[in-house]
């Protein structure tokens, strides 16, 4: 099993780009659009799986396993293609969820097939794939490991309940990272970033969707079922805060260069970074403020007229066995989807890979669970009015 290695995958959670390009999306992923939506009839192809063992599968870039000696060797991935006799075409396509919305959307919105069996994407984006009608519902009956080792806490989001056309890859936290060393106490709350002391010291976040959830948290919101006018407060609180210079700026993952700096001394960020950080300087804490912190997921999916579902399916069900899910977070120090996988890395020799069984930020522990939400989706007709406004809070 592989241990910790300090390789941040830092272009998995990509901002919204500026309005232009995300406006028209989210226009486009309305189903007011007759020609873009599918309607279930249409969706599913020939499935080649039981003679054509192959199939095309999109990710990030740095999003799995790689063998310490030789980057171009993917452990569990070969270990997969030797189990099944299925080989695995895989390709690190995916930079930004807008651009390849953008890529594939065309394939889809004419009833053609993609060219990729299997695709990962950020949950807010699957919500707009769900409304278009653009992926398959997946066969549980293929897939025990999935039904029997999911993580509760991710098992039903608003936009796809029971999880039936979408299965989280890997998962995060959107909180609060911060020196403790430099800023000299703890942060508990969401409202600590607006502390004196941290005046032009704080960066949020720059995507809408990355930013939004906590910040209605720290208000008392119950980010499952946010209303218009929860929005609308946060961003009058923001407008306060960038025009009083009490917020540095608004950032995409560069705020991992800005906190190892000593820049900011308090942030909005991802678990799965900091973790990546704390091995360079254990002063950098992330915390879950008391009032939550939202737990989202990038999710696996099936898109239309897929030639080989029923491979994808088996490749979805064999890293949901917890002695792969373990070898998986081991290398990518996200939240493991698979708590099982917890006792796996426990028992590890090595003392490094057992240490991350013990990280709450890969198994999050009972008392944070209790504080982790998903929240629910911008709609698309919410999503052109709320885009326009936080943009021009955080110019872009």
């Amino acid at each position: 099993m592989p241990v910790i290695r300090n390789t941040s995958p830092l272009s998995r959670r990509s901002l919204l780009r500026a309005l232009g390009g995300g406006a028209a999306l989210g226009a486009l992923a309305g189903c007011g659009v007759p020609a873009a939506y599918v309607s279930p009839k249409e969706r599913s192809g020939t499935d080649t799986s039981a003679t054509d063992k192959r199939l095309t599968w999109a990710n990030w870039p740095l999003y799995i396993d790689t063998d310490d000696k030789n980057h171009t060797k993917r452990p569990t991935l070969e270990a997969f293609e030797k189990r099944t006799g299925i080989s695995v075409d895989y390709i690190e396509e995916i930079n930004d969820n807008d651009e390849f919305f953008g890529k594939i959307s065309p394939s889809l919105m004419n009833h053609q097939r993609t060219g990729r069996d299997l695709i990962v994407i950020s949950d807010w984006m699957c919500a707009r794939f769900v409304r278009l009608g653009w992926v398959q519902e997946m066969d549980r009956a293929n897939q025990p490991n999935v039904a029997k080792y999911l993580d509760p806490l991710l098992r039903s989001p608003a936009f796809d309940p029971g999880r039936k056309s979408s299965v989280p890859w890997q998962s995060g936290i959107t909180g609060i990272a911060y020196n403790h060393r430099k800023l000299g106490r703890e942060i508990k709350h969401v409202s600590d970033l607006w502390a004196p002391d941290l005046k032009g010291r704080v960066t949020l976040l720059s995507g809408l969707d990355e930013a939004f959830a906590l910040l209605m948290q720290g208000n008392g919101v119950d980010i499952t079922r946010w209303k218009a006018d929860d929005f609308h407060r946060i961003c009058d609180q923001v407008e306060k805060h960038v025009h009083s210079g009490q917020i540095r700026r608004f950032t995409g993952n560069d705020y991992i260069k800005d906190l190892a700096g000593g820049d900011v001394l308090a942030c909005q960020a991802y678990s799965g970074d900091v973790i990546q950080l704390q091995a360079d300087d254990p002063d950098i804490r992330f915390v879950v403020p008391e009032e939550g912190a939202e737990l989202w997921a990038e999710s696996l999916m099936i898109p239309n007229l897929a030639a080989h579902k029923a491979n994808a399916e088996k490749l979805i069900d064999f890293y949901y066995q917890p002695e792969i899910a373990a070898e998986l977070a081991a290398w990518v120090n996200y939240v493991c989807p698979v708590p099982a996988a917890q006792d796996v890395l426990a028992s590890s020799k090595d003392k490094d890979t057992a240490a991350l069984a013990e990280d709450p930020l890969i198994f999050p522990d009972p008392t944070m669970r209790k504080r982790l939400a998903i929240a629910r989706d911008i709609t698309s007709t919410e999503r052109t009015e709320f885009a326009k406004r936080w943009n021009a809070i955080a110019g872009l």
